[in-house]
């Protein structure tokens, strides 16, 4: 009679847990149901919003668009210019060096402690910025690094160039017509810092204009957003950025 009994509560238990799988099934299936059935411009929404949060989340870690809004880097990079920043390039031990493009966030150097504004305001800012729709914060600056933590950076020699460590640079992205520096300086780049300049050196407000200022013009490497590797729009601008020498960035 036991075995009996056992073998009817076996019966009557098999089938309830054998009947989670359809019901699970049946889930899944009405969901995509609601899903197709909703109206055309429901499903656009919600398609829409997914990419939306997709290209943020992509955007904030691995590669960052951003739009030139100044000359302060001519020829290499114009006003209007979307950059592609690669905000992985530093982030596995690598940090930048001379000759980098770098994409950072000034506060603090380049621009005084600000109160915060409008929350709301300041999250749709930085989506517009995030997916290179609007201009970037102005606390965001892009420059080129032209010395690091320990160089000794001088301008300039007899021949008008600035020296690092003693060694004349050469610089074919400069602006056409541009001088190295007219203002001339001699700093030691502290560890962990960096020594930053623009391309068109006669408009580019940079490490030069922040000498007798808290922290003498220097950027923390811990700042850095990220490297422009690449121009991804306008089309006719498509192409890697110039590095030192002249060259792409590796």
């Amino acid at each position: 009679m036991d075995t009996e009994a056992e073998l009817t509560q076996r019966g009557h238990s098999d089938p309830e847990k054998g009947a989670e799988g359809p019901r699970s099934a049946f889930s899944a299936r009405s969901a995509l149901s609601v899903f197709s059935g909703a109206p055309g411009w429901q499903r656009v929404g919600a398609l829409g919003a997914i990419c939306a949060v997709f290209l943020l989340l992509f955007a904030n870690f691995v590669v960052q668009p951003f739009l030139i809004p100044s000359h302060s880097m001519e020829p290499t990079l114009q006003v209007g210019d979307r950059l592609l920043v690669n905000k992985l390039a530093y982030r596995f031990g690598d940090e930048p060096r001379r000759g980098d493009v770098v994409v950072f966030d000034g506060t603090g150097s380049f621009v005084r402690e600000r109160a915060a504004g409008n929350p709301v305001g300041e999250a749709l800012r930085g989506a517009g910025s995030a997916l290179g729709l609007a201009q970037p914060p102005d606390t965001d600056f892009v420059k080129r690094v032209v010395g690091v933590g320990g160089d000794d950076v001088v301008c300039c020699d007899a021949g008008g160039r600035i020296q690092v460590n003693g060694v004349a640079l050469d610089e074919p992205y400069l602006f056409p017509g541009d001088t190295p520096s007219k203002v001339p300086f001699r700093i030691v780049v502290p560890l962990g810092t960096l020594w930053v300049m623009g391309d068109h050196r006669s408009q580019s407000r940079d490490s030069r204009d922040h000498l007798g200022e808290p922290g003498g013009g220097m950027v923390p490497v811990e700042k850095v957003i990220g490297r422009a590797d690449w121009i991804g729009w306008p089309v006719s601008r498509w192409g890697s950025v110039t590095g030192a020498g002249g060259g792409p960035h590796g």
